[in-house]
Parts: C-alpha cells; structure tokens; sequence
C-alpha cells in the first residue's frame, strides 16, 4: 500500500489545491470529501471515489472496508499530512477524492406531483449547506440553484451541508434555463420577494411546486417576479424587513410539507 509522510509531496500539494481553488476542482473533476459519514452519505448518492487517504492511528484498514462499498486506491497518510489537509479534528482519520457530477436539469428525475427549492445566486456556502440540510429533512424532490456564485463543491460548503450535498437531487443552471424547465414540466412557481406579494401560507402547494428564494441584500432577480405562479412573503412584525435565507426557505419548506400532510 502506498504511504505519504511529507507534506510537501506533490500529490498532497495538488489536494491543496483541490481544497482552495474552484478553478483546480473544475479542471480534474474531483473534490475532497471529509469524514466517515460525509463519504457514506456520497456513496449512497452514487459519487464515485477515485481514493481514500487515512491516518490509520484514526481508522485502520478493516474499518475502512466496512465504509468502502466500491474498489479505490488506499493511501496510508501521516499525522502531519492528515492535520494539512483536514478542516475538522473530528473525521475519524479518513479523506476521500471523489469525481464532481454535472448537476445539469436534463439528469433531474421527478415525481408526479413535485416540490422544489430554487435558490438564486446565493454566494454563502454556509446559507447553501443550511438549505440543503433542510432539503433534506424535509425530503424535497429537487433542489436548483439558478446563476450559481458559489462551487457546490467548495470544501466549506460540503462541511456545512453535513452530507446533504450528497443526498439531495441538485441542478444547477441559469436563470432563464431554470423558469423554463418549470413551465416545461407544469410547475408552478412561488418566488419569495417584498414587491407585489401575497402572505406564503395563503397559497396552495399541494400540485407540482417550486419554492423560490434569493439573496438577502438583493432578493432574486426581475424576471423570477415578473414570471412567478405567484410572489409570496412571509409577514414580518419586528423592525426588519427580512430573515436569514435559509430560516426563510426552511419555514417555506415546511409550509409547503404541512399541506402535503408530510
């Protein structure tokens, strides 16, 4: 089996790489994934891992096979090299290079009566993580992010997401791409913004429904307002005028689940 001791070796500066630079992910197609659950989690949601780097003070070689459910390149690492590369103390010794997926809108596969979350340019890996996590909860059908300004598969957002990345159906696309497919497929539309809007529980979302959400200094964009099923808000009593997009899109979530009866 091969070892790694050295931090300066090559191929762990290359992971480096993987971990800082979107550019350097969108070039070989892969990503770092951190943790035993993480990668459990990207197994069952068919990500196919190229290797798997552990400390085997952490984990040894037998645990690892009960994890691995595929063939892949096992290479033993040292304390040193695992400390440079992992963001968390507590990954039970094991990091895996896993292949990106397209996360194109033609790869979506929905039921007869779906329920979608369309988040728009949202910039924070942290408020996407959150969301997904929710998406997940909640067991929503797909999740679209239209004119994306973060890699999904930023390290912080993979962390932030505790998996979720892995477990939900997710595409990403352009604004106009994403209205179209949902006229396309018969789904109503609900953009949550401040202009020209009804209060979000007084809406029915029982047929085939996308929950759409934006950005909290610019909200979404002209087009999702002029084109929506309907422009819904969620009524505010405080001073502000707004909350935190993924509290937002969680309350809209699970609105939405309550009239589907869960």
């Amino acid at each position: 089996m091969k070892q790694i001791s050295s931090v300066q070796n090559p191929f762990i500066k290359s992971l480096l790489l993987l971990q800082e630079k979107a550019k350097a992910r969108k070039q070989t197609g892969t990503f770092l994934i951190e943790g035993q659950r993480e990668i459990e989690l990207a197994l069952k949601g068919n990500y196919v891992l190229e290797t798997i780097l552990f400390l085997p003070e952490l984990i040894s070689e037998t645990q690892l096979k009960k994890v691995i459910s595929q063939p892949v390149e096992l290479i033993e690492i040292s304390k040193e090299v695992y400390q440079k590369l992992a963001y968390r103390d507590t990954t039970e010794g094991i990091i895996a290079i896993a292949k990106t997926k397209a996360l194109s809108l033609a790869e979506l596969v929905l039921p007869k009566n779906p329920l979608l979350l369309v988040m728009e340019a949202i910039e924070k890996p942290g408020n996407i993580g959150a969301m997904l996590r929710t998406c997940d909860a909640a067991r929503i059908d797909a999740v679209i992010i239209a004119n994306p300004k973060t890699d999904l598969y930023n390290p912080n957002l993979v962390r932030s997401s505790v998996g979720c990345l892995f477990t939900n159906q997710i595409a990403t696309a352009t604004t106009e791409e994403t209205i179209a497919f949902l006229i396309k497929n018969q789904i109503n539309f609900y953009s949550a913004t401040l202009q020209n809007s009804t209060a979000y529980h007084t809406q029915n979302y029982t047929t085939p429904s996308a929950l759409v959400v934006g950005t909290e200094a610019t909200g979404l964009s002209e087009l999702w307002r002029q084109k929506a099923t309907q422009n819904i808000i969620i009524p505010m009593q405080g001073a502000i005028d707004s909350m935190n997009v993924s509290v937002a899109a969680a309350i809209l979530i699970f609105e939405a689940k309550r009239q589907r009866g869960f």
